[in-house]
């Protein structure tokens, strides 16, 4: 920020400081259903379908429903992670069953179709309702009619009812795995990366992968790392595997990310500390700290109530490679040896570096991939003398030469853990 002053840079860290937060609170308010829940008729006991599948349809084929999650951070409602046609979907409905009383109660939802569509006609969407005061609902229906019978629609369990200490400190939310992935070797590098790194947990939307992959999978969630959602997107949807509707002309784009990662975030609200939105493709590294939880410790106390941390993506071409760690039986294994791509691309003017986050998953109310739309707090930039994004990846600047690109070897200080544990999972699973 360029200030003349102290007292006019104060003033402008004020006035931009209120507007944030009055854009939040004007966003909360239109978010929030206006509609109290009635009771539409009475029954002897709570029955209903309930489903166990990840992605829902309802009968329009115009709404699908991912999972539903209780939210009282602004009031008393149900939140639901959603895809919904942004013009054809009008008016979605809420459906209680009220314990032991058999109260069924009806609430006009809220629907807020996500921003972030880039022009494809499905996106994202919270369903919002409101709770019945006088009970605690442990699941929902959801219909396009407050008329109907609760038994003959499909019932999801309500999730976040209690909050509870946090299990683990670190959760990597990846979304989505599909074009039948086989770049074994980079995953399994930076599954062990992670690890070395402090995470405990990895949840990863998976559509699709290779028969030695899912072998790699089996062995993580064994081991209680790995927990895989499955997202089989394509069986409702014409997917796209681009970002833009200009780019491919289908339903949603990039198999869904956008509801994955929005699930991801609300299904570990209550179970982790902080959430890490990323690709398996790249691993946030610290370069002032040894691992991620004493990194975050510092830049916590330094940015105190913020929300989300930014970080730059730097692209490290696999087209570049510098074989200091050219280990044999590596070679018989399909995908990228990361330890052997140590050179970055340089900026480029006038373009945006992307950034992926480490969040207070408490503080967020929807998300994006490369930023938050919606949260409580503030988004920090995170310098980069404090922690990159290493992205290891086809190169963006196909024709630099290699003395044009920044040797960066960061990741070696890594080199004997992550060789060592890596050989562990390959001789468990593929050599």
């Amino acid at each position: 920020m360029l200030c003349g002053g102290k007292k006019s840079c104060f003033a402008a860290t004020v006035c931009i400081v209120t507007l944030t937060s009055m854009v939040t609170l004007s966003y909360l308010r239109l978010q929030r259903p206006s509609h109290q829940p009635k009771i539409i008729y009475e029954v002897s006991k709570c029955r209903g379908e309930i489903t166990n599948s990840t992605i829902t349809p309802l009968t329009d084929n115009r709404t699908f429903i991912v999972s539903a999650y209780f939210d009282n951070r602004e009031g008393k409602v149900t939140r639901v992670i959603g895809i919904v046609h942004h013009e054809d979907v009008k008016e979605l409905f809420c459906w209680f069953c009220c314990q032991p009383d058999g109260k069924i109660y009806v609430s006009k939802a809220a629907i807020d179709v996500h921003s972030d569509r880039f022009g494809f006609p499905y996106g994202a969407a919270d369903i919002v309702c409101s709770e019945p005061e006088n009970c605690d609902p442990t699941h929902v229906s959801i219909h396009q009619s407050p008329l109907g019978n609760i038994d003959q629609l499909p019932s999801f369990e309500i999730k976040n009812r209690k909050a509870e200490p946090f299990p683990v400190d670190f959760t990597v939310c990846i979304s989505a795995m599909f074009g039948h992935y086989n770049n074994v070797l980079q995953f399994v590098q930076s599954m062990e990366m992670y690890k070395i790194l402090g995470v405990q947990k990895v949840v990863i939307y998976k559509n699709n992968c290779s028969h030695l992959m899912e072998k790699v999978l089996r062995l993580y969630m064994e081991e209680g790392t790995v927990e895989i959602i499955p997202w089989p997107i394509n069986s409702h949807l014409r997917v796209s595997s681009k970002w833009h509707f200009s780019m491919d002309g289908k339903d949603i784009g990039y198999y869904g990310q956008i509801t994955a990662l929005n699930d991801c975030l609300y299904r570990n609200m209550q179970r982790s500390k902080f959430v890490i939105l990323n690709d398996a493709d790249e691993i946030i590294l610290p370069l002032k700290h040894p691992d991620w939880k004493t990194m975050m410790s510092s830049l916590q106390e330094q940015n105190p109530g913020t929300a989300v941390f930014l970080f730059e993506n730097h692209i490290f071409p696999e087209s570049i490679s510098t074989p200091m760690f050219n280990i044999l039986s590596w070679n018989t294994v399909p995908g990228v040896n990361i330890l052997n791509h140590v050179h970055r691309e340089p900026d480029r003017k006038d373009v945006f570096n992307p950034k992926k986050m480490i969040v207070d998953p408490r503080k967020v109310i929807q998300t994006s991939v490369h930023s938050v739309l919606h949260a409580y707090g503030n988004s920090v930039n995170v310098p980069m003398d404090v922690a990159l994004v290493y992205h290891c990846r086809e190169p963006l600047q196909a024709n630099l030469p290699r003395e044009s690109l920044i040797r960066d070897t960061t990741l070696w200080r890594y080199n004997s853990s992550l060789i060592m544990n890596v050989n562990k999972v390959l001789y468990q699973t593929v050599l």
